[in-house]
Order: C-alpha cells, then structure tokens, then sequence
C-alpha cells in the first residue's frame, strides 16, 4: 500500500499504519461477491488513517506494549470510520467517494446500506477479539450511537435557517469528534495508562475532531472543486448549513436569505454569489478563529503530555498542526 504523502515524515509510524491497513483488507471476507472489490478499493483509494495514527501515538504512553494488539484495535477504528463514509454517501447521494464511484453508484444504496453494515460487524470482531475489557466494546458501541444521532441531528436541521452555531457544534461533536475521540481514549486505556490518562486523551480527540471538521467545512468555502474533490457548495444545496454560513446568516443579510430559500434549486451561479456573500459577511473569518481557537485547545493539551524515546508529544504536536493548519 502506498501510504498518503502526509506520513512520509512519520518514520516510526508509517510501518504501523501499513499494518493496519493490511489487516483491514485481510479482514474482508465477501467471498465471490462483487462488493468485495470495490470495499477493498474504497480502503486502498488514499484515505490519511489519521485516527488510527491518533490511537497508536497513544497506545504508546500504557505499560501494555503489545504492537499487534494496538495494531488491530486501529484497524477495527478505521473499519468503523469507512463504514460511516459508506453510509454518509447514501444519505449525501454522493456518486464518487476518494475519486472513485461510490458503492452505492456502482450498485444501489440497499447494497451500500449492507456493505456498511458488513464493516461494522468487522468493527467488533476485530474489538472483541483484541480488547481487554468489556469497557471498550460499550465505549464503542456508545461512540457508534453518538456518530449516528450526529448524522441524524444533520438530517433534521437541513434546510433549517434559524440553526445556531451550537446547533452545529452538536452535529459535528457526535458526526466527526466522537471517532477522533474514541480513537484517542482506547489508544491509551488499552494499553494500560491511569483512566484519569486516558479521559485526557478523549478530550484531546475531541478537540481534534472539532476543528478538523470546521477546517473542512471552511475548505467548501475557499477552494474550487477540482481541489477538495466535490463541487463547490454541494452541502449547501443538500440544506447541509456549515459554520461558515451559519456565521453569515447571523448578520440577517435578505439577499443572503433569499439565495438560502432557493433550497436545491440553487444554480451554480447562485451557488457562486452566495459563496461571496459568506466571505463579504465575515462567515468564513469567524470560521477560521474558532477552528484556530479549538486547535490551540488540543495543541496545548498535547504539550502537557509526557514524553518518550519515540518524542511522542512532538509527534502528536506535529501530526495536529498538520491536518488543522491545512489549506487543502
């Protein structure tokens, strides 16, 4: 497997994490069915397994060194991640995932709905099989439940033009932070650090997870599609309203309302006024200090951490500077 870019600088790391995703692809067993191919296609298409890096830089603050069991605990975290891409594009009637077809546009979404729900059965085997106590397969299942009421509370605010901004912090804490979260937790409770340790690691993950998904929302607002992969304002035509908008609409601008109010019916040209007003209304600035102001929580956090021969505190620092300073 060729690893993404971003991890070439990861000497101790990168080897890890082409372990995991050996064992994700070794995990999958459809047999004769045509899924298989493409779910292994969707693992391989160039994904950053940012939070099996997240759990194994943590696994190795615990007295438990055991690398194959860090190893596969990532892997069952990863397959639960793909998983919720798979189902996201249902819901986002998203025909291409990583710049390749999704699986429900190669097949349909009653496939899709099973292939989805295939990696989450892998997700626990994989769980129940390496972890060492009842307690992370119920965190587990319980991060599950907070993932899905996220994409549920998206779904109920679609199209919602009085939505607030903690509306969205609710979304996005149970949509993307609880799997960063999660990762962060299990990396060092597994590997036998202090509960108190490891309850600090959650809320590291959870910071993490907040601003990366607010720097991804504000990249729909900075970049063209050929660069983040998606046409421009896509979400906003789904009635997806990000912080950048939210911000925006806070001002009560009537020609920003009435674009809001032409739903899906938005046209590109529509799409590309609306965009402007965000900018013109200081959407995307109040975005971008928020986003700043949750990635200076983890990263001072993670400087509280202790450190090792591997310089794992530098590396989390680094890895988190990386992925939330980023401009694409």
């Amino acid at each position: 497997m060729d690893l993404h870019p971003m991890w070439r600088d990861y000497k101790d790391l990168a080897p890890e994490l082409i372990q995991v995703h050996q064992l994700m692809k070794d995990s999958i067993n459809l047999q004769d069915n045509p899924v298989q191919p493409v779910l292994l296609d969707l693992i391989g298409a160039g994904g950053k397994l940012l939070r099996p890096a997240y759990q194994l830089l943590l696994s190795r603050y615990g007295h438990d060194n055991d690398r194959k069991k860090a190893i596969s605990i990532a892997a069952a975290i990863e397959m639960l991640h793909t998983a919720t891409l798979i189902h996201d594009d249902i819901v986002d009637q998203a025909s291409t995932r990583r710049k390749k077809p999704t699986i429900s546009e190669q097949f349909d979404n009653v496939t899709a709905v099973y292939a989805g729900d295939y990696l989450f059965v892998v997700c626990f085997k994989l769980m129940s099989k390496y972890a060492s106590s009842m307690k992370s397969l119920q965190l587990n299942s319980i991060s599950m439940e907070k993932i899905l009421l996220g994409e549920l509370n998206q779904m109920k605010e679609h199209y919602n033009l009085d939505i607030t901004i903690n509306d969205y912090l609710a979304t996005i804490t149970g949509k993307t932070a609880e799997l960063f979260s999660l990762s962060c937790f299990i990396g060092s409770y597994e590997s036998g650090t202090s509960l108190r340790f490891a309850e600090k690691s959650r809320d590291i993950g959870k910071n993490i997870g907040i601003a990366f998904q607010m720097v991804d929302d504000i990249l729909d607002y900075t970049q063209t599609s050929s660069t983040i992969g998606k046409p421009v304002l896509a979400d906003v035509k789904q009635g997806i309203y990000s912080l950048p908008l939210i911000y925006a609409m806070e001002s009560g601008d009537e020609r920003l309302l009435a674009l809001l109010h032409q739903k899906d019916k938005l046209t590109d040209i529509e799409a590309q006024e609306l965009l402007g007003l965000v900018h013109q209304l200081g959407g995307v600035k109040k975005a971008q200090q928020m986003a700043s102001s949750y990635t200076e929580i983890a990263l001072k956090q993670i400087s509280h951490l202790p450190n090792d021969a591997l310089h794992t505190r530098e590396t989390l620092s680094k890895i988190t500077k990386q992925i939330l300073y980023r401009k694409n």
